[in-house]
């Protein structure tokens, strides 16, 4: 076992409570390296603190040192004295003669980083043991007020914080590394011949406005009830979800080559609900239909059959209501770790839960959580958001960044806003009474004008140009499509 007997003149032992994984030479080495060359402190800073060193003696030594250090101060084995004179657990070691021993005994900074490395492996180690324990005796304490699935969602959480601690490849990466990874993206763009940068949503046009969904972006898809955001939204999951091709990419790494797997968080609806709408897409059968029973058997025929084509695709539902960020976060890297994660798609961002009491800081925390998760997984991320009632007070009813409720941060946070709008919904609402035959004919015909359209507009995007978008949208299906325009009559509008 590991002790101080290298640095112990007094010879007193000093006993250990448990035999937990340490290594106090390391502890000594990196201290000792420290104390001799402060600027060895930058390269561990990053990988190793205070609460890492077991020994709580080189835990108070490292924090004085780190304060001194951080002031532009000199820390060595004599200024460090002054602060540590009447340290009982110093005195224990040999009082202040221990600090010139630890810079003496530093045999090379060369290795210091390692130090910092194992030290903290082995404080990674302690955490785990002590974890385990911690789980073990509430699973054996058999208590009203702890579930057991309580008891699991806390440990997945203190386990997932414990490796989120670890992240040490943050910090400044030079430009070089910075250009590379832009000319990469670029030339697998270039590859596709002048396509995406992204994955293809399937609908080709907003592909063309957004160059496909790009990774570590938060798009937002926002509009008012009965628009068809849910239906957009599982149009882009099935569409992702069915063109996924596993394979080796460009740079030799292993993952999706075309299409990917998707994530989709309902907190609205059950994901039976939301099968049953990817499976009226997928079959052409009404969702009405499908859910009153009402088929034909050649039509029940085509929808086990389109049932069956589904079975493959990777299309993930969680339908917990009232998730809190954590949990979406904690939940979608388990599935990146297990299946594979290219797109996470939540219904809706206002479902969700936050930490604060107070509803604007909630939605900024839920924006900025849903962001990060992009960013730390590198994948696209889209919200879903509904919009504030005053569209429905302004004549021209589509909604522009100023609707987006209750936060601004929504704005802010996204890199990709959208909305869904159907004048048609509107329209339909505005029939004229029979008698009136003059306004009845201006209404049919802008309603025949209308019918089976759908805009997205696009009100703000960071890598490109806003606008609109014209999809199809066939209600009966809750399918959005590409719109053949009148000069591609005749034409495959692709996809």
């Amino acid at each position: 076992m590991n002790d101080h007997s290298v640095f112990n003149p007094t010879g007193v032992e000093v006993e250990q409570a448990e035999t937990m994984p340490h290594s106090i030479e390391a502890e000594q080495q990196l201290l000792g390296a420290i104390l001799t060359n402060n600027d060895v402190y930058d390269r561990v800073a990053a990988i190793v603190g205070g609460q890492h060193f077991f020994d709580p003696v080189h835990t108070r030594i490292f924090e004085i040192a780190t304060a001194r250090i951080a002031k532009n101060n000199l820390a060595s084995p004599v200024t460090l004295k002054a602060f540590m004179e009447d340290d009982e657990g110093l005195k224990e070691l040999g009082g202040p003669a221990y600090l010139v021993r630890l810079a003496g005994a530093a045999v090379s900074s060369f290795a210091v980083r390692d130090y910092a490395q194992m030290i903290y492996d082995l404080a990674v180690r302690r955490d785990l043991i002590r974890l385990g324990r911690d789980i073990s005796a509430k699973a054996s304490k058999v208590d009203v007020k702890s579930e057991p699935k309580e008891q699991i969602v806390e440990a997945e959480q203190a386990l997932y914080k414990l490796a989120e601690q670890g992240q040490t490849e943050g910090g400044f990466q030079s430009f070089l590394r910075a250009v590379t990874d832009a000319v990469n993206v670029a030339n697998a763009a270039y590859q596709r011949d002048g396509g995406l940068a992204g994955i293809s949503t399937g609908l080709a046009d907003l592909d063309k406005k957004l160059g496909g969904l790009h990774p570590s972006d938060l798009l937002i898809l926002a509009g008012r009830p009965s628009m068809g955001k849910t239906s957009l939204a599982t149009n882009i999951a099935f569409n992702i979800a069915k063109a996924y091709k596993r394979g080796t990419k460009p740079d030799g790494t292993e993952g999706a080559l075309d299409g990917g797997v998707v994530g989709f968080f309902s907190l609205e609806m059950s994901a039976e609900q939301l099968a049953a709408r990817i499976l009226a897409e997928a079959s052409e059968i009404s969702s009405h239909k499908i859910r009153q029973g009402d088929m034909e058997e050649h039509e029940f025929r085509r929808f086990v059959e389109a049932a069956k084509a589904l079975e493959a695709c990777p299309l993930y539902i969680d339908d917990t209501p009232a998730l809190p960020i954590s949990q979406v976060a904690a939940r979608a890297r388990r599935l990146k770790r297990t299946h594979g994660l290219d797109l996470v798609i939540v219904d809706y961002l206002q479902l969700l839960r936050g930490m604060s009491d107070n509803r604007v800081q909630e939605i900024g925390e839920i924006s900025m959580g849903l962001k990060a998760i992009a960013k730390e997984l590198a994948i696209p991320v889209i919200a879903l958001s509904q919009l504030s009632r005053q569209v429905e007070s302004r004549e021209d009813k589509r909604p522009q960044l100023s609707d987006l409720r209750e936060s601004g941060s929504i704005e802010q946070d996204a890199d990709v806003v959208m909305f869904v709008f159907r004048e048609e919904y509107y329209v339909e609402r505005e029939k004229p009474s029979d008698d009136r035959l003059d306004e009845m004919a201006g209404w049919q015909e802008r309603m025949s004008r209308l019918h089976g359209k759908a805009e997205v507009i696009i009100g703000k995007q960071r890598h490109g140009p806003i606008g609109t978008v014209e999809l199809s949208f066939e209600s009966q299906f809750t399918r959005f499509g590409n719109l053949i325009k009148p000069w591609q009559q005749g034409e495959d509008s692709g996809y």
